[in-house]
């Protein structure tokens, strides 16, 4: 009672909605009180499962994604690499006098990166 005269009014209200429910259920006769007792397992079941279902989820999904994010990475470095590499025999063949054509040609730049070279 103490803890309620330190509590605003607008707070009692959930409190003695609990303590109605509370009543309510400890006025069922047994078999009604068993029926009760029942559903309120089912129901914690219910969203024990659900709650499962959606962790393994969210679990598999993340699992999938990295899978997925790893081998776009790994794709993405090869390309990378690949267009460095040609980068390079393009400026060793500038550099030994090749035509622009022919650094197009061999390393498959367009023009405009052989320009920049």
């Amino acid at each position: 009672m103490e803890a309620l005269d330190r509590m605003p009014f607008k707070a009692y209200k959930p409190i003695f909605e609990k303590l109605e429910k509370i009543v309510d259920i400890s006025a069922l006769s047994k078999e009604d009180r068993l029926r009760y007792d029942r559903s309120i397992r089912n129901y914690r079941d219910t969203l024990a499962t659900l709650s499962f279902a959606k962790q393994e989820g969210l679990e598999k999904g993340l699992k999938k994604g990295l899978s997925k994010g790893r081998k776009e990475g790994r794709e993405e470095g090869i390309e990378k690499g690949e267009k460095r590499k040609q980068i390079e025999i393009a400026r060793n063949m500038k550099a030994k006098g090749f035509t622009s054509t022919n650094i197009m040609e061999i390393t498959g730049l367009s023009e405009r990166e052989v320009e920049k070279l």
